[in-house]
């Protein structure tokens, strides 16, 4: 059997071009943000994690050239050997600060930090808990660890304990879960779920990544809910509300010791470079000292949601500026894409495995620079491709 057989046959995707329907790898000529240049005209783009919209922020911009200017741009080199910048180790000291924290420790990518972070701490005798609607990168890392992986309905900390109950005292336990879940922008029952884990001697992983620059005044889900103590490792991505690359997690400091000299997605990767971190330093200065840029965020969020109930789109669970167009159909999904990126808006068109089957949606996020003017034109849009396709 020809291992590259299934290469040549697959052709799902090629149905769906045929169609004209589809959706992924659209390249942009050119971004400002709240809207991008694509197929040579410009949309208002709801398709990004750039909650903050501080992409773009002249401080940011500023900060990654003059890293440049100063140690070029790449480390050539892994943390561990000839690849740590004193900027790696500034950034850490503030984001463990930022995030009331011990210790942190910066990798090179986001999925990179769950990868090699969840990884290391999974031994043979260990077992790890994840929710149904964990990112990709919690299911890949969990894959990489050598314990036992068990899962739970998305929510159902019910499940969740009766797992619990059945795991003998000896074997060590992580359990994994996203602060927001990126698919259906619901928060974590932090409230429920920190004091669960503790009653039965679990460890509690949280995947910050949309959640830092959204939750808590910008530092994440364990601050949303003042809820620092129930937390025992936070993992955070700079490719969102940091405007920049990477990913890094917060803990205790023995553990991020352990982490640093184990996780082998850290210790063989090439470093961060430095663009990266400064422009990471330069958004934490700003979420730091100016809040408002959360604020505006929040004001959007609410706003989109209030109206797209209004208009008739089911939009889940949501409680966050992650605001789903829940659709079922795949080829509906893909339709109500196209009109709508026809219309002037870009959005994200996601269908199982990413979200369970029958479940397509389009996911649209929000930023703080998004204008009143840009998010009515936009909900006109939807509103006129709904009513089309039959969504609502």
């Amino acid at each position: 059997m020809d291992i590259l057989k299934k290469c040549r046959e697959f052709d799902e995707h090629k149905k769906v071009m045929a169609l004209g329907l589809y959706p992924f790898f659209q390249p942009l000529q050119g971004t400002e943000g709240t809207e991008v240049t694509m197929s040579g005209r410009k949309v208002i783009m709801l398709g990004s994690n750039n909650y903050l919209g501080l992409t773009f922020h002249p401080k940011v911009k500023a900060a990654a050239q003059k890293a440049i200017d100063t140690f070029g741009t790449s480390c050539t080199g892994s943390r561990l050997i000839n690849g740590t910048l004193c900027i790696h180790e500034e950034l850490e000291k503030r984001l463990a600060a930022y995030m009331k924290r011990e210790a942190a420790l910066v990798f090179s990518t986001g999925m990179q930090t769950n990868l090699g972070t969840i990884s290391c701490l999974i031994g043979r005798n260990d077992i790890v808990i994840t929710d149904k609607d964990d990112h990709a990168s919690i299911v890949d890392a969990c894959r990489l660890g050598y314990g036992e992986i068990k899962r739970f309905v998305h929510g159902d900390l019910d499940q969740l304990e009766r797992i619990l109950q059945k795991i003998p005292e000896e074997n060590g336990v992580l359990v994994v879960v996203d602060g927001v879940f990126s698919m259906g922008g619901d928060i974590v029952d932090l409230p429920r779920l920190g004091p669960l884990c503790k009653k039965y001697g679990a460890r509690l992983y949280v995947d910050d990544a949309h959640s830092i620059g959204v939750l808590g005044g910008g530092r994440g889900t364990a601050a949303h809910f003042n809820q620092y103590g129930d937390v025992d490792l936070t993992m955070g991505t700079f490719s969102k509300s940091f405007a920049s690359l990477g990913g890094f997690v917060v803990g205790d400091a023995d553990i991020i010791d352990y982490v640093k000299h184990m996780a082998r997605s850290f210790i063989f990767s090439a470093s961060l470079p430095a663009p990266n971190v400064m422009a990471a330093m330069a958004a934490l200065d700003i979420m730091e000292n100016e809040p408002e840029h959360v604020e505006h965020l929040w004001e959007n969020a609410r706003y989109m949601m209030k109206s797209y109930r209004e208009l008739g789109f089911n939009i889940g669970a949501t409680q966050t500026p992650i605001i789903p167009l829940i659709i079922g159909d795949d080829m509906k999904c893909f339709a109500f894409w196209k009109e709508a990126y026809e219309g002037g808006v870009y959005a994200n068109p996601v269908i199982a495995p990413a979200v369970p089957q029958g479940m397509a949606l389009l996911r649209t996020s929000y930023m703080a620079t998004h204008t009143r003017d840009q998010l009515d034109r936009a909900l006109g849009i939807f509103e006129k491709a709904g009513k089309k396709v039959g969504v609502i």
